[in-house]
């Protein structure tokens, strides 16, 4: 079994600043790439930003310059630090990560439960 937790999630104001934690854990034996989504009322769940295990990342542009994704292999945990926050990144963030686990030839792809985000104008 692996699990995804996120924390960090919460209401501020325009412009301000959140730290997004997903900590991974249970029978893994190597994580591959880590990320965080969005998904807004009424509209698609997409891909904020990714970061392989070596730290190569990447992100949306419409994020880029204000959000940073950064993850820690020793603690299995990947973090999404957004700055200059708008009311267009309200939404539900969920952590992803390619893990696989002890006794698995594969790598499979695990979600957390998500954490709201809300920007107030």
């Amino acid at each position: 079994q692996v699990q995804l937790v996120e924390s960090g999630g919460g209401l501020v104001q325009a412009g301000g600043s959140l730290r997004l934690s997903c900590a991974t854990s249970g029978s893994i034996f190597s994580i591959n790439t880590m990320g965080w989504y969005r998904q807004a009322p009424g509209k698609q769940r997409e891909l904020v930003a990714d970061i392989t295990r070596g730290g190569s990342a990447n992100c949306v542009e419409s994020v880029k310059g204000r959000f940073t994704i950064s993850r820690d292999n020793a603690k299995n945990t990947v973090y999404l630090q957004m700055n200059s926050l708008k009311p267009e990144d309200t939404a539900v963030y969920y952590c992803t990560a390619e893990v696989r686990a002890w006794g698995s030839f594969v790598a499979g792809r695990y979600w957390g439960q998500g954490t709201q985000v809300t920007v107030s104008s």
